[in-house]
């Protein structure tokens, strides 16, 4: 009897101590979202703000454009239903978002493995740097959509046309930065390589990488926000399946409500799209990135 007595006090006291270690569980995790809570109170503050400000600026009848209660009821079957698709180009904004962000996909990708080079090309060398910085400085102020019309005439196809404009408007950025995180390199780490002999790969991966780092990821966040814009302002006028061509036909259509819903899924995919390539710079580099 005594030891039943015995172990039934030990598991009221373990079953009491598991009950407190549950209860400062909840009390932390409420206590971590109060304080996300708190955190995110100016941002609905004033996100509040403006949308009221918008809903009584544009209420009136003679306003062009409608106001967010209006851009909700007009676009509500756009938002509870993106994946319709009737064929052609009569599809839900996720296939117009999926069909860009593939586009995207293939043309950052692809400036990013030669952005990366030439960085390192132009930051390694003195003789490249001088031949091949300032036919770089001139080409980066092109505006992207200038080089649609040079894509078109070379490849006279709407997705490779696309894909090039992307490619070369993300491209400068992230050979810029590369070459100056490369060349900020300290001359000590340049030295250490020198005697231990390392091979110019063992240089690259163990010492030019890790340094640089912080730079190339800093112009790949500069990438891919261009890639975004220049995708959009492409598919106006390739056509086809796109978000670009979404907001272009709606405005042949002069379907506002549908543009401004289109607006705001291309802001959030783009804050996405920066935040995991920030995210992705954080681990590597092992600090804060841009």
């Amino acid at each position: 009897m005594s030891t039943i007595s015995e172990n039934s006090v030990v598991a009221r006291v373990q079953g009491g101590g598991g009950l407190s270690a549950l209860a400062a569980t909840l009390q932390s995790a409420l206590l971590q979202a109060r304080a996300k809570l708190f955190d995110l109170l100016p941002l609905i503050v004033a996100l509040v703000t403006l949308l009221g400000i918008w809903e009584l600026a544009c209420r009136g009848a003679g306003s062009s454009l409608p106001p967010p209660s209006r851009v909700v009821t007009d676009t509500w079957e756009l938002i509870i239903d993106p994946f319709f698709d009737n064929g052609g180009v009569d599809k839900g904004l996720f296939w117009h978002l999926a069909a860009s962000l593939k586009r995207v996909a293939v043309g950052f990708t692809l400036s990013a493995i030669t952005g990366i080079a030439l960085g390192v090309l132009i930051g390694q060398s003195s003789l490249a740097f001088r031949g091949l910085d300032p036919i770089f400085q001139v080409l980066r102020t092109v505006p992207p959509l200038a080089w649609l019309p040079i894509s078109l005439a070379a490849f006279r196809q709407a997705d490779p046309s696309a894909i090039f404009v992307i490619f070369i408007t993300s491209i400068w950025p992230i050979i810029l930065n590369t070459a100056v995180g490369v060349r900020q390199i300290p001359q000590d780490y340049r030295n250490v390589a020198r005697v231990l002999r390392l091979s110019p790969l063992e240089f690259f991966f163990r010492i030019m990488l890790p340094s640089s780092v912080p730079f190339i990821f800093t112009g790949l966040k500069i990438g891919i926000g261009l890639s975004w814009l220049a995708i959009v302002a492409a598919e106006m006028l390739i056509g086809g399946v796109g978000i670009g061509f979404f907001i272009w036909d709606a405005w042949n259509s002069s379907l506002m409500s549908e543009i401004i819903l289109a607006l705001v899924y291309v802001g959030l995919v783009g804050f996405l799209l920066d935040r995991v390539i920030t995210l992705i710079g954080n681990r590597i580099a092992g600090r804060k990135v841009g």
